[in-house]
């Protein structure tokens, strides 16, 4: 973002919320890994979330992605998207810089456990749009049929 001039700031992924309930936050525009007929969207972990907080302080709340990744024959997210389960590694530890060393640090202690879930799904009802190539439509078969008639 820096690079092209655009003013950013780096946040935890939690700290969303907080931002949407103190009014600093306008939109909010994520993807879409696959998309439903019916709107729900498969996203990275945490979307959901992001769109639960969006909807509880009436924050507009957008999937961006290319019509590639609907699925016309799927019409319930949540049961029908299989979701990825990762190493459990991957948030056991943490890689870092010290010095001019990358280093590998366990958070945790030795013998704990974690669930590493890649993607989770954000029912229709939480998102306001879908935006895709063909322009932008509301979360649902009916919009999405709007856009791509014939479908």
């Amino acid at each position: 973002m820096g690079q092209h001039g655009v003013p950013h700031t780096l946040i935890a992924d939690n700290t969303g919320g907080h931002l949407m309930q103190h009014g600093l936050v306008d939109l909010v525009i994520v993807g879409s890994d696959r998309t439903t007929r019916t709107g729900d969207v498969a996203n990275k972990i945490g979307t959901y979330l992001k769109a639960l907080a969006a909807k509880d302080n009436g924050i507009p709340f957008y999937a961006a992605l290319p019509s590639t990744t609907i699925d016309w024959n799927l019409t319930n997210g949540v049961q029908g998207i299989p979701i990825e389960t990762r190493d459990e590694n991957e948030v056991r530890f943490i890689e870092g810089m010290h010095d001019t060393t990358l280093t590998e640090v366990r958070i945790c202690p030795e013998n704990t456990s974690a669930v590493n879930y890649g993607f989770d799904v954000t029912p229709a009802r939480l998102v306001t749009g879908i935006i895709t190539e063909k322009g932008v439509c509301p979360a649902s078969e009916e919009g999405l049929k709007q856009l791509f008639p014939g479908r």
